[in-house]
């Protein structure tokens, strides 16, 4: 077997780690596939002679590469109150398909996704790769050019900003459900009290529409359920589906996809709402069901 044999079949065995590490990095399915296959091409080009850990060091190639990413999306643009909701993943509950099983639990809540667009680029990377992948400080410093003082740092500021922007959230199933469910009866209904049961008091809606449609995020139980009941007329197609591993909503009209809810409950009410409803970044989402993707 060659030495390129041998790096081929290693980058395949790490090949759904390294997806999970750029899409946990970049918040985009299709980048995160990019930074991947860079990733490759970097390896492959350079041989890994020499490397004890092909493991480890591919993991550093893909958060290079995610890192020289996420630094050239900071510079096309500049800091913005626009809503950018992060790529879903989404599958149906009747999901038995063992891959898309793996990549659903090896992902994070959309609204916590939301909350790591705002950290700087080495923010992101120092609070990736450590808290999410338990890299020491010592080779994530490595990978930003700083001290492992300074690395800790970044990490240490960017949990601060996750803590105080993301809620935890309920991770029980059968909870989840219940208030999942109770939410679209509400909408459905179309009754203002019983939307607003439904909803934490200090509940926060983010909606993505896309480019052109600047949007901003709606707190407070009132001024949510007024906005969902703007759209109670899509109620008729929405049903339940996992986002990102949690309960969530997705709206099909005519059987396609037009907008995808992550929910975030907490103490048996919606806490946070994050929707993408951009026709573009939608069109190309996959909904992965027992029968394969739709």
């Amino acid at each position: 077997m060659t030495e390129t044999d041998v790096l081929a079949q290693a980058f395949q065995s790490q090949r759904a780690r390294l997806r999970s590490v750029a899409y946990r990095m970049l918040g985009s399915l299709a980048e995160a596939d990019d930074a991947v296959q860079e990733t490759w091409l970097k390896a492959s080009r350079s041989g890994a002679e020499g490397v004890d850990n092909l493991g480890a060091w591919l993991t550093t190639v893909v958060s290079r590469v995610c890192l020289d990413q996420l630094r050239a999306r900071r510079a096309r643009r500049e800091e913005s109150l626009e809503i950018h909701v992060p790529d879903p993943v989404i599958a149906e509950l009747d999901v038995v398909d063992p891959e898309a099983e793996a990549l659903m639990a090896d992902t994070v809540g959309l609204a916590l996704l939301v909350v790591l667009e705002q950290l700087t680029p080495a923010e992101r990377v120092a609070f990736v790769l450590h808290d999410f992948f338990d890299l020491p400080f010592g080779e994530i410093a490595a990978i930003l050019g700083r001290s492992p003082v300074a690395t800790r740092q970044l990490a240490s500021r960017a949990r601060r900003r996750v803590s105080a922007g993301a809620r935890v959230g309920e991770t029980d199933v059968g909870r989840q459900r219940a208030v999942v469910d109770a939410f679209l009866a509400a909408s459905r209904g179309g009754s203002f009290e019983e939307l607003a049961a439904v909803l934490a008091p200090d509940v926060v809606l983010r909606v993505d529409l896309g480019p052109g449609h600047p949007t901003r995020a709606v707190v407070g139980r009132e001024a949510v359920a007024r906005q969902a009941l703007m759209f109670s007329h899509h109620a008729p197609h929405t049903r339940a589906a996992l986002v990102n591993g949690a309960l969530g909503i997705i709206t099909t009209p005519d059987g396609r996809l037009f907008s995808v809810m992550g929910i975030t409950v907490v103490a048996g009410r919606v806490a946070e709402m994050t929707i993408l409803a951009d026709p573009e970044r939608i069109a190309r989402l996959e909904l992965r069901s027992a029968g394969g993707s739709a």
